[in-house]
Order: structure tokens, then C-alpha cells, then sequence
């Protein structure tokens, strides 16, 4: 038995990234984890696999669309299916690989297996209980199950089974139109998939900005795409390796049927903390199943701390590794923040769209006074040359002081042009303290200068 001053339980984004900077402060500190590698979901069955396979199959669809227009002549690549997952598990080692070398070089100890916390200040990994001042539970999320539908991984999968089909399938329903369902229902559909969305609300990507959704939409439907809207999932039937997904339309009740070779169910996710021993420790939980805590990520247990996707907030990476490191530096006696009004969220579809702080529809419901700065990427010399002129950039500013409230990305790159705006909404800048710095020609980052001078006397190639 080791004593430590931190074990973090999970390994994921939030867990490795808290242990990586409680080392750092020179806390002893060991990490729990189950699974044979490090890296939790993100890295192992989510962020990091599906964008391997957005990225493939994004250079597939430019292969068959736009390389004849640049001059690119030949036959169109097929498809290794058994090659490109080949590619996936690599690019997962990869990474999984480089978290253990950083353990190794910040000391950090892996206490390989599943882990229960008996008691304050004990963590049971197997037989063996190790003791600790601090206790940080990383323990992430898992899929969220869909009332009437049961996941076997091999017909009807969650996103796990998604990134490791045997095969293509040639028809392919996705229940739910949320992040996870249209980035990978994208990957299928390049791959020569037909698939079918269906979603429970009217709007796809809920909480997004009413008019991103709408682009976002039609784009995919330009792609091919289906939607279902409006419509209650009932049940999926599966027989002899075919399912029969069955639902209702909200609007009139009328019942109706999909067949499907695969049927991905990717209606969210929830807390994991199962196995845990958390009611027995008196952990206080919410109704939703997460973890109770302070705005210090101290739960109701005294020495017990939580981050990530089993606290509130938004189930994102990012947002588990800023709370990881705010919670190693408030341990080690620092005064650290977050600041949850400026997180931004990507979809890593094509175009990409990306969001930061408020929307249009939370901002009109807040009674506050904007303006609206606006730049379509067909105006974006780079984004023509590239074929990649769909989408906009979009700026809310208060009328009243010009201060950023918010931004929306639907385009290329929209995933790494959010953070100049992150930045410049972090110390609390003007849409002209953007518009007035000057931008590289011809990049993409001149369309969000452009919506930013389209907050005050107007842009110059619109």
C-alpha cells in the first residue's frame, strides 16, 4: 500500500491532463484506470478514432469531387475498409503512447484496474486499498441507452461500435441528430452509406444558434443525407443481421418504419460512476446522475473531488481538462478559474461549425440589446480557391459597448478559427479591438475580421 497526496480516478482528458499538472506542482500523484490503455473515451473510442475516420473520408469526398477541377486526373480511390480502421488504431496508439511516456516523466504512478473509494481518503483498486489526501473521480461518461432499443455493438450500435464496423454498411439510420450522430453519420455516408437521420426535436444540434442550424442542415442534405424531424423513436427490431427502426411522428402520431444494415443510437450520454461506492460514502448527486459539487469541484465528502463529463456543464474534452487543472492548482493552494462563458464546442463534420458564449435565441430571451456582425466564406478569397465557400462567420457584440457576446463558425477550419475569437472574448474585447487587427492574406481567419468589421461600418468583400 502507497500513500499518495492525489489519486485521480479515470484517465480520460479530464483525469490525465488534472494528474500531468498536480505532478507538476509537486503533488504525489497515481491515476486509476480500467481499460489497457490511457486516454479514457476521447482518446481511445471518440475524439481521437472518429476524427481519424472524418479526416480519411474528407479526403476521399475532395478525391471524388474536386480533384478533376484542379487538375488532378486519374481514377478516384477505393476503399480499404480493413486499412482505414488499420489507420484509426494507429493514430489511437499513437496518443495513447505518448500520455504514458508524459506519466512516466512526471513520475505519475498507473494503478491498473477498476477503482472503489470504501472510504474518505481510501481508493481500492483490486485487493489492494492505497490511501490518499485528495481524491479526484475522472470517471467520465457512457452512452446514454434509448428506452426500447438494445445496444449489441453489432446491428445496433452505440458510437463504440461505430468506429469498428465489419464492414460498410450500405444502409445506415442514425437516431439521434446531435454531434456524435452527424459527424459519424457523415463518415458513412462518404464511405457510400444511405443514411437516415431521426430526431426527436424539430431542429438539429439542440442549443446551437437558430440560423447555424439551419445552414448546417441544408449542407448536410446537399451532402445526402436524411433527415427524419419530429419523430419518437419506438423501437429497432433486428433479425438475421437487418433492423427495423420504428417510430412516431410528434406531430400526428402516425407510425412509420426504417430498415437499416446498421442502426447507430446516439442520443447522448450520461455520468459514469457506477461502481464507485458513492451512496454509500453519502456522495450527494443530482437528478440527472451527476456529481454534486462546489464551485471548487469539492462534492459533499470532505477530501473527494470531481471533474468532467460526471459533474455538470458540457460533456466536452476541453472543458474536463481546464476543470482537471483548475482543481490541481486549487489543491496546491492556487487561485485558479475557469471561465465557463467562454468554452467553445466544434462539430467536426464538413464545413466544421464551431460556437462560443451566447446564441442569438439566448440573447433575445435575455432582453439584451445586440448587433449582429456577418461574413459568408464566399467572400473568403482563400475558402473559393479551396472549395470551401459554404457557411459564414457570425458576431454578436452588445449594441451598447461593442464587447463580444458570442460568435458562431460554420465553415472550413471553423474549429480552430472559434479561438481567436475565445481569446479575444477571455479579456473582454470589442468586435473592433478583432476588426482592427490585421490578418494574413489569404487565410480563412480573414472572414472572422470581416465579421467583425460587419459590427461596425461594414466589411469590405461583402
Amino acid at each position: 500500500m502507497a500513500n499518495y497526496d492525489v489519486i485521480i480516478i479515470g484517465s480520460g482528458p479530464g483525469g490525465y491532463v488534472c494528474a500531468i499538472r498536480c505532478a507538476q506542482l509537486g503533488l504525489k500523484t497515481a491515476v486509476v484506470e480500467g481499460r489497457d490503455t490511457l486516454g479514457g473515451t476521447c482518446l481511445n473510442v471518440g475524439c481521437i478514432p472518429s476524427k481519424a475516420l472524418l479526416h480519411a473520408t474528407h479526403m476521399l469526398h475532395e478525391a471524388e469531387h474536386n480533384f478533376a477541377a484542379m487538375g488532378l486526373k486519374g481514377k478516384s480511390p477505393s476503399v480499404d475498409w480493413k486499412q482505414m480502421l488499420s489507420y484509426k488504431e494507429e493514430t489511437i496508439g499513437t496518443n495513447t503512447k505518448g500520455i504514458e511516456f508524459l506519466f512516466k516523466k512526471n513520475k505519475i504512478d498507473w494503478l491498473k484496474g477498476w477503482g472503489s473509494i470504501p472510504a474518505a481518503g481510501q481508493v481500492k483498486v483490486g485487493d489492494d486499498v492505497h490511501e490518499a489526501k485528495t481524491i479526484i473521480i475522472a470517471s467520465g461518461s457512457d452512452v446514454a441507452q434509448l428506452k426500447g432499443v438494445d445496444i449489441d455493438e453489432k446491428t445496433v450500435v452505440s458510437s463504440t461500435g461505430a468506429l469498428e464496423l465489419g464492414k460498410v454498411p450500405k444502409k445506415m439510420v442514425v437516431i439521434g441528430a446531435g454531434v456524435i450522430g452527424l459527424e459519424l453519420g457523415s463518415v458513412y455516408k462518404r464511405l457510400g452509406a444511405e443514411v437516415t437521420v431521426v430526431e426527436f426535436l424539430d431542429v438539429i444540434t439542440p442549443g446551437m444558434d437558430g440560423e447555424v442550424q439551419k445552414t448546417f442542415q441544408k449542407l448536410l442534405k446537399k451532402q445526402g443525407l436524411e433527415f427524419v424531424m419530429g419523430a419518437a423513436v419506438q423501437g429497432v427490431d433486428v433479425k438475421g443481421g437487418k433492423a427495423t427502426v420504428t417510430y412516431k411522428m410528434r406531430s400526428d402520431d402516425s407510425e412509420h418504419t426504417l430498415d437499416a444494415d446498421t442502426v447507430l443510437v446516439a442520443t447522448g450520454r450520461r455520468p459514469y460512476t457506477d461502481g464507485l461506492g458513492l451512496d454509500a460514502l453519502g456522495v450527494e448527486m443530482s437528478e440527472r446522475g451527476q456529481i454534486k459539487t462546489d464551485g471548487h469541484y469539492k462534492t459533499s465528502v470532505d477530501g473527494i473531488y470531481a471533474i468532467g463529463d460526471c459533474i455538470d456543464g458540457p460533456m466536452l474534452a476541453h472543458k474536463a481538462e481546464d476543470e482537471g487543472m483548475a482543481c490541481a492548482e486549487g489543491i496546491a493552494g492556487q487561485k485558479p478559474h475557469v471561465n465557463y462563458d467562454v468554452i467553445p464546442g466544434v462539430i467536426y463534420t464538413h464545413p466544421e461549425v464551431a460556437n462560443v458564449g451566447k446564441t442569438e435565441e439566448q440573447l433575445k430571451d435575455e432582453g439584451r440589446a445586440y448587433k449582429v456582425g456577418k461574413f459568408s466564406f464566399m467572400g473568403n478569397g482563400r475558402a473559393k480557391a479551396n472549395f470551401a465557400g459554404d457557411g459564414f462567420v457570425k458576431i454578436l457584440a452588445d449594441k451598447a459597448t461593442d464587447r463580444i457576446l458570442g460568435a458562431h463558425i460554420i465553415g472550413p477550419m471553423a474549429g480552430d478559427l472559434i479561438h481567436e475569437i475565445c481569446v479575444a472574448m477571455e479579456f473582454g474585447a470589442a468586435a473592433e479591438d478583432l476588426a482592427r487587427t490585421c490578418h494574413a492574406h489569404p487565410t480563412y481567419s480573414e472572414a472572422v475580421r470581416e465579421a467583425a468589421l460587419a459590427c461596425g461600418d461594414g466589411p469590405i468583400h461583402s
